[in-house]
């Protein structure tokens, strides 16, 4: 990874990530990876403010990592590597909010589907089978588990419009959630499709749609 990216050895690399359902519950995840493991003492996790807007909550994730760092408030040793999880626009904001707190880290991007490996110089396309590739998609993909895993654990624990509904318990009002997102997707969701979710008959389908 070090020869493939032109750094030096990344013993220690953190990984980022952020979670929301169109802007609410939105939380960030910072995992640590060791010598190509897990270091579960050291993850972190952030609430960040609601906006629908993935840049900016990657920005303020790194930021918050960054000041902390820089500020000696976080006791956690500084990392060889920051990973992020998206491509060019949220290496962007990485990178700006390590540039604004005077932390001087490198930091690169991996994105999803395609797998791109995005630095601030070029984009590396590296076979499936590279193994350095497969160091970074652990890292990332343990970041953005860690992350949806905060973000359900919110999304469900928060009260919502969905509480004063005739035949809503706390089971169903998760179950909708996780299927719809957020209260605004089930509140655009069809008497068909609210009755494609577990324990939804016609009459809660009904109700649900005429409440919201």
């Amino acid at each position: 990874l070090a020869d493939a990216l032109g750094v030096d050895r990344p013993t220690r690399i953190e990984g980022f990530d952020v979670s929301h359902a169109q802007g609410k519950s939105v939380v960030g995840s910072d995992v640590c990876f060791v010598d190509g493991s897990a270091e579960k003492p050291d993850y972190r996790r952030k609430k960040l403010s609601e906006e629908n807007d993935d840049y900016a909550n990657m920005y303020r994730l790194v930021k918050w990592r960054a000041d902390r760092a820089v500020e000696g408030r976080d006791d956690r040793p500084d990392p060889d590597l920051l990973l992020i999880d998206g491509g060019e626009g949220q290496l962007d904001a990485a990178r700006e909010a390590l540039a604004d707190a005077g932390w001087d880290v490198p930091v690169v991007a991996l994105a999803k589907d395609e797998e791109l490996v995005v630095t601030a110089d070029r984009t590396y396309d590296w076979d499936d089978d590279a193994p350095q590739l497969h160091v970074l998609q652990r890292v990332r993909d343990e970041a953005h588990r860690f992350a949806v895993a905060y973000h359900q654990t919110l999304r469900d624990d928060v009260g919502t419009a969905l509480d004063g509904v005739d035949g809503v318990g706390p089971e169903l009002r998760k179950r909708l959630l996780r299927r719809f997102g957020s209260v605004e997707g089930v509140r655009e969701a069809s008497v068909e499709d609210l009755r494609d979710v577990e324990g939804v008959g016609e009459a809660t389908a009904e109700t649900i749609a005429n409440r919201l």
